[in-house]
């Protein structure tokens, strides 16, 4: 089942959204419209919350976690992806925030704190540090994670299309039942 409650917490998934069978939601997690979850992808909400943005889609195999309060993570950190943005297989997002319109590419990780500001692109592989902020408008590539230019316009506009074309593909899923 790919949409799992956990400790009394059921996920919130708008109608619109699409979770692939393989998918597991948990607990404390919140999909918003036309948001798609793909093959294997693991939105874990069991020791802090996770937000998913409108149209964002999060492909096969990625996860999605959040830090649970401790000494050493006073209070925790949640997670929290923006609208339009596209998480690229095999990506990791643990206890970051995501602005709108970000492209995380496939493999890379995103760690605890670390802030990403909207539109920008981080590079399959790349290794985004606990704490580190990216600024809007740069191509982040490297571990770890390193600013090598500003995005090129035909990049800024693919930043919309990837998340758009993902919205008409979780539509066709949803037709076809």
């Amino acid at each position: 089942m790919p949409i799992r409650e956990y400790q009394g917490k059921r996920p919130k998934v708008a109608q619109s959204a699409y979770v692939d069978d393989t998918a597991l939601v948990l607990g404390d997690a919140q999909v918003d419209e036309d948001v798609s979850i793909w093959p294997m992808a693991v939105v874990r909400g069991d020791v802090n919350s996770i937000v998913i943005g409108q149209g964002s889609n999060i492909q096969d195999g990625a996860v999605l976690h959040g830090t649970h309060d401790s000494k050493y993570s006073p209070g925790g950190f949640s997670l929290r992806v923006g609208q339009y943005v596209t998480v690229g297989h095999r990506a990791i997002l643990h206890a970051c925030k995501v602005g709108d319109h970000c492209l995380v590419g496939m493999a890379a990780t995103v760690m605890d704190g670390a802030v990403l500001e909207q539109r920008l692109m981080v590079g399959a592989g790349a290794l985004v540090t606990s704490g580190q902020r990216l600024q809007e408008g740069y191509l982040y590539c490297g571990v770890p994670a390193r600013r090598q230019r500003r995005l090129r316009l035909q990049e800024m506009e693919y930043l919309e299309y990837s998340a758009l074309h993902y919205m008409r593909l979780k539509d066709e899923y949803l037709q076809a039942g």
